[in-house]
């Protein structure tokens, strides 16, 4: 187990060495930072005093070679259009992203999982086709729209939701903040955590029925079936703990994409999230916070990868078996 860690560790270490290298390169060709800092009167010497003060002139080596090494400490300079420290914004915007991440996770795979047995287990019933056919819609539509969709119905028509922004939230200590204590924090996290997790609960339902199903034609359940257990053994005992196996991988790398993809979501419900400061981001070409973005996005999959393994590593018995015959 400890080599095995160690192995993902060393892994994980040259994926982030890889992300900020390519992070580091493509904002080069982004656009020039001086010209959303400065004015059209701006001379040259003063644009050349504002290059030489962030450090652009020097050689692309030790630009690099600084910014790993203030990135190795969390620590991505200053915000070229708002003038404060990037990881203070970061910090200030990440407990919103996470708080919808979690919430669109957690529903994406509870709704996911609980359809997924039953369309498998009750595969030619009615509702199984109606719930398979509707689980359409959450595949072929785009995130977009179904944000506005739900809008339209539940906030304009209906008026029985929000349709932007975060509600009342709640200050936890210094920089964390929820709004799932006050009550129009609860509601407006409804409509955006639905959108975003649409997705991920349809991949998830369709994962659970179709694994389910090949599980529950395997010969060691039709000899559990012979000797006599019941349905509910077979069934949640037997058959929906082997099929937990690569719904573990998928779940993980997908509530990595929900963070990392929350631009969109955040975007049309005006979500104070840390994508919604990238998209602001990109807009003034502030390099810093783009370069921040990418590298927590990146650390975000690592450290969802490592843990999908460990969990994979735990839930599997064959993997551990393997380990044990090669190690001998």
């Amino acid at each position: 187990m400890i080599a095995f860690i160690i192995r993902r560790l060393l892994q994980s270490i040259i994926v982030m060495v890889a992300v900020a290298a390519v992070s580091f390169t493509l904002f080069r060709f982004v656009g020039d930072p001086v010209n959303s800092m400065v004015g059209q009167e701006a001379s040259i010497a003063d644009r050349q005093a504002l290059r030489d003060s962030l450090g652009l002139n020097d050689p692309i080596l030790l630009q690099f070679a600084r910014f790993m090494g203030n990135a190795a400490q969390g620590e991505f300079g200053i915000s070229y259009r708002l003038q404060m420290p990037v990881t203070e914004l970061i910090l200030q915007r990440l407990p919103a992203t996470i708080e919808l991440a979690l919430v669109s996770g957690f529903l994406a795979f509870v709704v996911g999982l609980s359809l997924g047995v039953y369309t498998a287990l009750r595969r030619r019933g009615v509702m199984s086709n109606i719930i398979m056919t509707g689980s359409l819609i959450g595949v072929s539509l785009p995130t977009f729209l179904i944000g506005v969709l739900l809008i339209w119905v539940f906030a304009v028509e209906l008026r029985w939701l929000p349709s932007n922004g975060r509600g009342e939230v709640v200050a936890l200590g210094d920089w964390w903040s929820t709004g799932l204590l006050t009550h129009s924090g609860r509601l407006a996290l409804i409509l955006p955590a639905i959108t975003l997790g649409l997705y991920q609960m349809t991949l998830i339902m369709r994962l659970v029925r179709a694994e389910m199903l090949e599980v529950l034609r395997t010969d060691y359940i039709k000899f559990a079936r012979a000797r006599g257990l019941s349905a509910r053994a077979i069934n949640f005992g037997h058959a929906l703990k082997n099929t937990l196996v690569p719904v573990i991988t998928i779940t993980g790398l997908q509530l990595g994409s929900i963070i990392a993809f929350a631009i969109i979501t955040e975007t049309v419900f005006n979500w104070p999230g840390v994508g919604a400061l990238f998209i602001n981001s990109v807009r003034f070409v502030d390099v810093p916070v783009m370069a921040a973005y990418l590298m927590m996005i990146a650390l975000v999959f690592v450290v969802i990868n490592l843990i999908v393994d460990l969990l994979y590593y735990a839930v599997d018995p064959r993997l551990r078996v393997d380990r044990a015959g090669k190690a001998h």
